[in-house]
């Protein structure tokens, strides 16, 4: 079995989650997305982040807003919807969930008391 494949399988089950986590906290430029998932060791190529930034957009999650830049072209800005703050606090929910439920599952099982 190839351990790279499973940890790799397991970050994208996390990527979209994180995403919403950070563009919930306040707009941000997909680059500072990028910046901000490899500080927490969670690396991602813009050749992912894009697609995925886009779907979340179409679906209404999220929305963006140009900025000008004085060092090239616009910047996009994204920011959450009021149907994307309702989607990730589903989201949160079932993290929240899933994190008890892997917690318990982890841990050694601790042995039935006995009787004296």
């Amino acid at each position: 079995m190839d351990i790279q494949n499973t940890q790799s399988q397991m970050r994208k089950g996390v990527l979209e989650f994180c995403i919403l986590s950070i563009i919930r906290q306040g707009e941000v430029y997909p680059s500072d997305l990028v910046d901000r998932m490899k500080a927490a060791n969670l690396h991602i190529l813009e050749g992912t982040l894009y697609p995925l930034l886009t779907r979340l957009k179409n679906a209404e999650l999220l929305t963006y807003r140009w900025v000008e830049s004085n060092s090239g072209p616009p910047r996009k800005y994204f920011v959450m919807t009021e149907k994307g703050l309702a989607f990730y606090s589903e989201l949160e929910r079932t993290w929240k969930e899933l994190a008890d439920a892997v917690q318990v599952l982890t841990q050694p099982a601790t042995p039935p008391a006995t009787e004296n």
